[in-house]
């Protein structure tokens, strides 16, 4: 009897700090070039995105500064934590990032690592930094949001 593989997504790692940080125009899905330790050590959960960032190298899409923590099983073949890793990207769509990269001043931020199908996908995000004041009044808000909800409960009880 053959078994039933899911086909949703099982999330790795996520980059909270770049909702903050920044802007989302466009999401886009991008594989990943991984070295076997690499991938042993996704699958136990490990694995960080928070500093990292995608930029162009000889028309080549890289991620830069992410950090995939040291596989212990894994000998004299294991890899460098803080490596960069190639992204697998159509030729269209790696043109088109780079264009917008460099001639609109946006970056390249990685959201998310997960397991799509048994293979390990990187979601990559399109976005604009945003300014200390915007930062604040995100910050004001959701203070707001969340003192009004105190008031609303208490006043229901």
């Amino acid at each position: 009897m053959k078994k039933k593989i899911a086909s949703g997504q099982k999330i790795i790692c996520l980059n909270r700090k770049a909702g903050f940080n920044f802007y989302f125009i466009e999401f886009l899905e991008a594989g990943i070039v991984l070295k076997g330790s690499e991938v042993k050590s996704l699958r136990e959960g490990k694995g960080s995105i928070v500093d990292s960032y995608a930029l162009d190298k000889n028309g080549e899409l890289f991620l830069i500064n992410s950090h995939i923590p040291l596989y212990r099983q894994s000998s004299y073949n294991n890899h460098n934590p803080k490596n960069d890793r190639k992204l697998l990207l159509k030729r269209k769509e790696i043109n088109k990032l780079i264009g917008k990269i460099h001639q609109d001043g946006l970056t390249l931020v990685p959201t998310k690592f997960y397991f799509l199908k048994g293979k390990i996908k990187v979601q990559i995000a399109v976005a604009k930094g945003k300014k200390l004041y915007d930062k604040r009044q995100v910050k004001k808000t959701r203070d707001w949001n969340r003192e009004k909800a105190r008031l609303l409960s208490r006043n229901n009880k």
